[in-house]
């Protein structure tokens, strides 16, 4: 069965830090990108960061460039965001999915599957 499954989300002071993981099963992620989005209360869904199938192509939405880092273990079927220099506006729920191509994009047009979501909420 197609799974995609985050964890890592939680509470975290202003500055701080946060790993999510993104972990897929049914699938193998050298054939689809992986795709990072969020979603705030009132706002709509935001593309965060993506990467290929391959691993050699990411990218990111300019408000968290330098900031946050995606990477993947084929390994382990998993892909990571990891976020350091948390704000307050980063506070959503992070949803990882699967692109319908093996090139990444950050709009959410093209992805078919989606994880449950995951909460990360910044706040002093």
């Amino acid at each position: 069965q197609l799974q995609l499954v985050e964890s890592g989300g939680g509470l975290v002071q202003p500055g701080g830090s946060l790993r999510l993981s993104c972990v897929v099963s049914g699938f193998t992620l050298d054939y689809y990108a992986i795709g990072w989005f969020r979603q705030a209360p009132g706002k709509e869904r935001e593309g965060v960061s993506c990467i290929s199938s391959s691993g050699g192509i990411t990218k990111y939405a300019d408000s968290v460039k330098g900031r946050f880092t995606i990477s993947r273990d084929s390994a382990k079927n998993t892909v990571y965001l990891q976020m350091n220099s948390l704000k307050p506006e980063d506070t959503a729920i992070y949803y990882c999915a699967r692109r319908r191509f093996m090139y990444c994009s950050l709009s959410s047009g093209e992805y078919n599957y989606w994880g449950q979501g995951t909460q990360v909420t910044v706040s002093s």
